[in-house]
């Protein structure tokens, strides 16, 4: 095989991995298929050493603590496909700077391909993405603390999401862009923190030059100014190949892994925002850490038999 390990992905999980990888002398290729899912956020919060550091420069420096493994190496590479073959895998795809094909073999292969949010259609929340449209409290409730905020969504997720967000201010409004579906006990229990509910037709969000929000617009010509606006957007895979290779997916999209962060197709590894479970930066890094381990471990294993 070409290589001990083909890592499809370079962000957090990936380039997590490769070091660990690089560190067993691991003959690795990263295959980086371009902008992280977070490269929208002014920075990246609650990162041990690194907490607001922007996503690009963590990026940039975990390329280069790479460059001492001469066993790592990172390409601009697009893989479009996986096909399993004997012990290992061989996977196709095109650089994405040249656009010319390109073949690789491995023994074992790591997705660590991420995934992409879908927002509502709506103006102003693509535009403000990363800013004033935030998806999770503990890597953004901080730097808007204590300040007016929205929740949009509707039923049980947006309940959830609201009460968390309390913890960072008093006040608090769900949005739900019509009717909220929100049953009894939900309402009681936004109450009972002070959280208004609005259940007009959202028709735009507004922003302001540094692309925070200014204010949420409605339909009945009415607007709501706030700060900050979270919502848990659905998602999908941003890379279709665990889909074609057959491997296993939860019931909300997500790539399925057993502990030991292997698929259902044996030699095929998932990490980080890919696999079932809280998404965050820190989190991809140990986890793309801990597939690398477990790697390691099996390709010693084959190496030493018994």
């Amino acid at each position: 095989m070409q290589y001990d390990v083909l890592i499809i992905g370079a962000g957090s999980a990936g380039l997590s991995a490769a070091l660990t990888l690089g560190r067993c002398l691991r003959r690795v290729l990263v295959a980086d298929g371009g902008r992280p899912r977070n490269e929208a956020s002014p920075g990246v919060h609650g990162f041990l050493t690194r907490d607001g550091i922007q996503p690009a420069e963590l990026l940039r420096l975990g390329h280069e603590q790479l460059q001492q493994y001469d066993s790592v190496e990172v390409q601009c590479l697009e893989i479009e496909n996986i096909t399993q073959e004997g012990r290992g895998f061989r996977a196709t795809g095109v650089g994405t700077a040249d656009d010319l094909p390109v073949t690789v073999t491995a023994r074992r292969v790591l997705l660590a391909t991420g995934v992409a949010d879908i927002l509502p259609p709506l103006p102003g929340f693509r535009e403000l993405w990363g800013r004033g449209v935030l998806h999770c409290p503990y890597c953004h409730g901080w730097e808007v603390r204590g300040q007016p905020l929205a929740v949009y969504g509707r039923g049980r997720i947006v309940t959830g999401l609201a009460l968390l967000v309390s913890r960072w201010s008093p006040d608090v409004v769900v949005v739900t862009d019509g009717p909220g579906h929100l049953s009894p006990n939900a309402r009681r229990r936004l109450r009972r923190q002070k959280i208004r509910i609005v259940e007009e037709q959202v028709v735009r969000l507004v922003g302001t030059e540094s692309n925070d929000l200014r204010c949420v617009q409605f339909a009945d010509g009415s607007e709501l100014e706030r700060t900050a606006l979270f919502l848990h957007a659905p998602q999908h895979q941003r890379s279709d190949l665990a889909e074609k290779v057959g491997a296993r997916h939860t019931s909300k999209g997500a790539v399925w892994v057993d502990s030991s962060m292997q698929t259902s197709i044996p030699g095929l590894y998932a990490a980080g925002d890919t696999t079932p479970g809280t998404q965050q930066a820190l989190l991809a890094a140990a986890a793309g850490n801990k597939a690398a381990i477990v790697i390691n471990e099996g390709l010693t294993r084959e190496e030493c038999p018994r």
